[in-house]
């Protein structure tokens, strides 16, 4: 598994790192769940119907899962977690659409324990992109980041990963340059080569598509 191991710029990183805002904004969204899950919670305990202390029940339970979220997404909005923990991964711009950029990367998704490896392109949509020109084939070294809310696993392979840029936790493009050096010609060339795929990965459900072994390169098997 290839990390890469930088200074994460915090402000930078609060500033223009998409991750970190949809966590942040998923943990408040949460926590008004949770508001509204034990007003409900009361106003059914207080009809003092049979029917009221079943959806109490239900309201309760559900009280207890958005607050869990809410207490949990402190630990995965760790910004220098997310990126120490991340794999390196490569990432290319394949369009720039007038409300964002697109991002096709090539990911791993099997443990690091796996018996063989899980490559997949996948597919990201973002706002801005400092560092680096929203031209197509434009080089993105990323991390890959398990996506909120997706289970941990199933068998082997992580079934939700998305991509996030290394310029979304530095200003400084020496770093940006020694994680694009990093990673090997061989999987930006199959990255560049597969770039007609991503309006197919796009209309996927998981904005992923899994690559069939037998036509990776030997190196990648």
């Amino acid at each position: 598994m290839r990390r890469f191991e930088f200074e994460v710029d915090r402000e930078h990183a609060h500033a223009v790192n998409e991750t970190f805002t949809g966590l942040r904004r998923m943990r408040v969204l949460a926590l008004l769940a949770a508001g509204l899950a034990v007003a409900a919670t009361a106003a059914f305990l207080w009809s003092g119907q049979a029917w009221g202390y079943l959806l109490a029940f239900v309201c309760a339970l559900a009280a207890v899962i958005a607050l869990w979220v809410a207490l949990w997404t402190p630990h995965r909005s760790d910004i220098e977690k997310l990126y120490r923990d991340g794999v390196l991964v490569p990432a290319v711009v394949c369009a720039a659409e007038p409300n964002g950029i697109i991002l096709l990367a090539l990911v791993d998704t099997a443990e690091a324990t796996a018996s063989a490896r899980g490559w997949a392109l996948v597919t990201r949509k973002v706002r801005a992109l400092p560092g680096h020109e929203p031209t197509p084939g434009e080089r993105v070294p990323s991390v890959a980041v398990r996506t909120d809310g997706a289970p941990r696993q199933v068998g082997e392979r992580w079934q939700l990963v998305t991509a996030m840029p290394i310029a979304w936790g530095t200003r400084d493009r020496t770093v940006i340059e020694r994680a694009r050096d990093t990673i090997s010609d061989l999987e930006w060339r199959l990255l560049t080569d597969n770039l007609a795929l991503a309006a197919r990965v796009r209309r996927t459900a998981t904005k992923r598509l899994m690559l069939d072994p037998q036509h990776l390169p030997p190196e990648l098997a």
